[in-house]
């Protein structure tokens, strides 16, 4: 790991808990369909695989989705009122995971590369960074609407690649997910897991990444 020159990072569960306003912006949207809402620590564990994803989660009451049974017509209503919600709750409650921020400011003195790589849509990743103070260490943003398909199919990770200029084997991921594991792995990249974040209540260590670390400043010692 101490060869590494590139550092992609997922968002949501990693950097920061974005839960409390995901969870504001989800139970609005159900309002507004008349709908039951849910507790912030149910909708913790539908987080990760973008926000269409979110939205059947929420409609459907599971983490576990049937296309089949949802109704298009409501889905494109609940995206559009969830988008609207997710706007206007942004940052209320959002904060950044303990020592995330000089953790940043250490890999940004050191030299590296830095990427955000995440499911969340790209709309919401710039204003967000900016409001937490973190948008001048990432030199490249891929949000989940940037490629084709979303992680953990790595082509997020490869574009990102591609706009830093770096290589499989100077890189490394960091995240909270399976999704971050899987992607890395897929291309042979090497990865780091957070212990903490959001990965569906499931130990992260099952699927293998290459570290796993329970505090983010751990990092430093790694890279």
């Amino acid at each position: 790991m101490k060869s590494k020159t590139t550092i992609l990072f997922d968002l949501d569960g990693t950097l920061i808990d974005s839960v409390p306003d995901l969870a504001l912006a989800i139970n609005h949207m159900l309002r507004e369909l008349g709908r039951d809402e849910f507790s912030q620590e149910s909708i913790r564990y539908w987080v990760g695989n973008g926000a269409p994803m979110l939205i059947k989660r929420a409609l459907v009451g599971d983490v576990d989705v049937d296309d089949s049974l949802i109704d298009k017509e409501l889905f494109d209503r609940a995206t559009n009122i969830y988008m609207r919600a997710y706007h206007q709750y942004l940052s209320v409650a959002t904060t950044t995971y303990p020592k995330v921020d000089s953790t940043l400011e250490e890999l940004s003195k050191r030299g590296f590369k830095m990427a955000i790589v995440t499911n969340k849509p790209y709309e919401f990743v710039p204003p967000l960074l900016k409001n937490l103070n973190l948008d001048r260490y990432f030199d490249v943003i891929i949000g989940g609407d940037s490629c084709e398909s979303k992680k953990p199919n790595p082509q997020m990770l490869e574009c990102a690649l591609r706009e830093l200029n770096s290589s499989v084997k100077q890189s490394v991921m960091v995240g909270d997910s399976k999704n971050d594991i899987l992607s890395a792995k897929s291309i042979s990249m090497d990865s780091i897991a957070l212990s903490y974040g959001y990965n569906y209540a499931e130990d992260i260590s099952t699927y293998s990444p290459d570290v796993v670390v329970d505090n983010f400043d751990e990092i430093l010692n790694i890279l």
